[in-house]
């Protein structure tokens, strides 16, 4: 094998849950626009919610029982209620707030406001002693700047609109028509509301992965108690049979996409990323997909944008990256730590000969008095 493969292969392992996080943002990206689009066709957020989850469900458990029937765990009460409500603040309540509140707000916004829940993860798990932060040192600082940062932008983004920059004219796509309601406020508390239980969804997934292992049958679970939870949510809500029929190609697209690649495969992702990198790390890539939803909603989409959504972008990126830099940075300080260095081996190695060099006489004079 070449230097250069030796190269490649230390660089992919170092960054392969990088390049998965990334991946996954540009998969959630395009969800964004395309429920936005079925929205406007008629679907109902909430039936959406159901029937994404109950696709998810279906095309993981397959490959569930297949690969880890023989590893899962006995399902106690216990168990089954971390589950639920591991189900109800990833899912239901979450997904049902959170695409609510395009009905009231652009998809850029919403996807700005997903920054938020970075922090809210890193403020939790610091609480839950999931997260170890020690103002003492550089990486400490910037994980608490960082954190505050990132607030100060999402509030920017969320009380200050100013300057409107007009859409681009002659975009290809154009999505939203005059029958959307806009209503900030509604919209906003319905995703800040969002933000915070996906926030602790991460906290709870950094728990029960540890108890569950097996990853494909936990997110089978999940898909499948989400979409009963949400049914039940509905049913409550939404008194209009149609409100369940598929009208277009869109919206039937939009399920499966959503179904298939969000709610199985990037779960699946998530669980396993989270297993390996913690609950903070998993969150950090939210901003990747802001730039991504912002970047596609002005150039194709033909969507305004403000300056006070611009500028709080920014300065929660800012903060985010610090927070990412800080958590880099601790992590590779405890690697060091966790192994000796050169001369702390030097003289483990002094220390077990000269042990050694000693224990040889005496067994030299047992020998000779027997």
């Amino acid at each position: 094998m070449s230097n250069n493969e030796c190269a490649f292969g230390v660089m992919y392992g170092k960054y392969k849950l990088h390049l998965i996080m990334v991946l996954a943002q540009v998969a959630s990206s395009f969800l964004y626009f395309l429920l936005e689009a079925s929205i406007n066709k008629g679907l109902n957020p909430h039936v959406f919610v159901t029937y994404r989850h109950a696709v998810g469900g279906i095309v993981v458990l397959p490959f569930a029982y297949v690969r880890e029937r023989k590893a899962w765990p006995k399902l106690t009460m216990t168990l089954f209620m971390e589950l639920f409500f591991l189900s109800l603040f990833g899912i239901s309540l979450t997904l049902n707030m959170f695409f609510a509140s395009l009905k009231y707000t652009t998809p850029s916004f919403v996807v700005s406001m997903t920054n938020t829940i970075s922090s809210l993860t890193f403020i939790f798990a610091v609480g839950l002693r999931l997260e170890v932060v020690n103002v003492k040192k550089p990486c400490g600082l910037a994980k608490v700047f960082g954190t505050v940062l990132s607030l100060i932008g999402a509030l920017l983004m969320t009380l200050y609109k100013g300057h409107t920059i007009e859409s681009l004219q002659g975009t290809p796509f154009h999505i939203r028509d005059k029958l959307v309601h806009i209503n900030w406020i509604k919209g906003s508390i319905l995703c800040v509301a969002s933000c915070i239980s996906w926030s602790l969804w991460y906290i709870l997934q950094a728990i029960i992965v540890k108890k569950y292992p097996a990853q494909l049958t936990l997110t089978a679970w999940i898909n499948c108690m989400g979409a009963v939870q949400s049914a039940a949510f509905t049913v409550l809500v939404q008194h209009k049979p149609t409100a369940w029929f598929i009208t277009s190609t869109v919206e039937l697209c939009c399920i499966l996409y959503a179904g298939v690649i969000c709610g199985a495969i990037l779960i699946f992702c998530q669980f396993w990323t989270t297993e390996q990198k913690g609950p903070v790390f998993v969150s950090m890539f939210n901003p990747l997909g802001t730039v991504l939803v912002t970047t596609l909603a002005y150039f194709v989409f033909g969507e305004k944008l403000h300056i006070g959504s611009l500028l709080g972008v920014v300065i929660v990126i800012i903060g985010l990256y610090l927070l990412l830099w800080g958590k880099e940075s601790d992590e590779d300080y405890k690697s060091q730590q966790s192994f000796p260095t050169h001369v702390e081996q030097k003289e483990c190695r002094t220390q077990i000969k000269t042990s050694t060099e000693q224990e040889a006489p005496r067994r030299n004079v047992t020998l000779d008095t027997n």
